[in-house]
């Protein structure tokens, strides 16, 4: 496929994601793209400090794109003395994470952008029931100044990334550049303890087994997860990896184990290390 044909393509992509977004979603973003490379305003929730290494970097924010879910989670039965991973409730968390990351992912094709950095990903339950939420994700989209495109994902799409503007600045310069965002996440039962463990443990120091072997095991699937995403994407690792523990609306024994981290690969073999400075506070 030549050169035009890829940004044939590429148009096409972004024209088709402009369409699938809200109408006043579409209507934003026209107002921030203007017409040609003549971009009328840009929004950021990227600090003063993030804003201005983003720069440095050689990338400008075009936009703060935003993706959102409401989804109702399924209820699945569990045994009380079992130790088990709820996979429906796995299914409907992961599955509701991507499509606001999806949506999110559209709102910065349609402002051309290369990739989207500082992403949050947040879920908030709702008073209309104990199993409906709202999945969002956030970021600030932006463009390479030299190079558009250059830092595209292998599905043509914008990369995605939760590093902050600093640490976005730190990884290109160290001669690396990220992916993808890449996630795992295992929603687990851990078994209740029965009475007569209960008064067999009281005045003991015991390690607590079954309940170690759950959560470890639920970390583990999370975890694992999280690197099959980054595996598929072809990157070198992961950084600023962090694995989340909520118990959400399910009651104490019903646990999700949430891993979140930045895919990346090397781009130089020249990585250029920062010296560490040193900065004394001035106040008393």
């Amino acid at each position: 496929m030549s050169q035009l044909d890829d940004q044939t393509a590429l148009d096409a992509a972004e024209e088709a994601a402009f369409k699938n977004l809200p109408s006043h979603a579409r209507e934003r973003l026209v107002e921030m793209r203007g017409k040609g490379k003549q971009r009328k305003l840009f929004t950021s929730d990227l600090s003063t400090s993030e804003f201005l290494l983003v720069k440095e970097a050689g990338f400008d924010p075009v936009g703060l794109v935003v993706g959102s879910s409401i989804y109702h989670v399924g209820y699945q039965q569990s045994m009380w003395n079992q130790n088990q991973e709820m996979t429906v409730l796995t299914q409907a968390m992961y599955h509701a994470r991507e499509l606001a990351m999806s949506r999110m992912e559209e709102e910065a094709a349609a402002l051309a952008a290369d990739g989207i950095v500082g992403v949050r990903l947040e879920v908030n339950h709702k008073e209309w029931g104990h199993h409906v939420a709202e999945f969002v994700a956030i970021g600030t989209a932006v463009v390479h100044r030299d190079d558009p495109r250059r830092f595209h994902n292998k599905a043509g799409r914008p990369f995605t990334s939760d590093l902050s503007g600093q640490d976005f600045y730190v990884l290109l310069r160290s001669g690396y550049r990220p992916l993808g965002m890449v996630m795992g996440n295992c929603v687990y039962h851990v078994a209740q303890q029965g009475v007569t463990a209960f008064f067999r443990n009281m005045t003991r120091n015991v390690e607590l087994e079954q309940y170690t072997q759950a959560l470890y095991d639920s970390r583990e699937l999370a975890m694992e997860r999280m690197q099959q995403e980054a595996e598929k994407l072809g990157a070198a690792g992961i950084v600023g990896a962090d694995i989340h523990e909520r118990t959400h609306a399910w009651g104490a024994n019903v646990i999700e184990f949430f891993a979140i981290g930045t895919a990346v690969e090397e781009i130089s073999a020249e990585h250029v290390i920062e010296p560490p400075l040193l900065v004394l506070p001035l106040a008393d």
